[in-house]
């Protein structure tokens, strides 16, 4: 599921060009819904799905995001400042010196920040 959801991320990537480098906000948005559950998603024109949201970095590390459309009270902007939350505590680990690239993050401050999102859209 999450391959796919790769794959469209770079695809629109692709498709927005040299747009995307300059631009300072790397929302993808929706990626595409998926029919692995029996409720609409509410964000998009797709009944009855899950909804997968994309994020890339400047340094083109890529997000994705899967969320139950059956949370209502998730809208768009929610979506879009959980990425930034998830980027930010991302920037946080890496310039940790004590990182070393390609290692398992094993932060308590990243682990928690993305628990508290879990949380929140639970």
């Amino acid at each position: 599921m999450v391959h796919t959801s790769l794959d469209v991320v770079d695809e629109k990537i692709s498709a927005m060009g040299k747009a995307l480098v300059d631009q300072r906000e790397l929302y993808l948005g929706l990626l595409y819904p998926t029919e692995d559950y029996k409720v609409p998603c509410v964000m998009s024109e797709f009944p009855n799905q899950l909804c997968r949201y994309g994020y890339v970095t400047n340094s083109k590390v890529k997000f994705v995001m899967v969320v139950d459309s059956s949370n209502t009270a998730l809208r768009d902007n929610e979506i879009r400042s959980m990425f930034r939350k998830l980027h930010n505590s991302y920037t946080d680990v890496m310039c940790n010196p004590f990182y070393n690239p390609g290692d398992r993050i094993q932060s308590r401050a990243f682990d928690g920040m993305v628990t508290s999102m879990m949380i929140q859209v639970c």
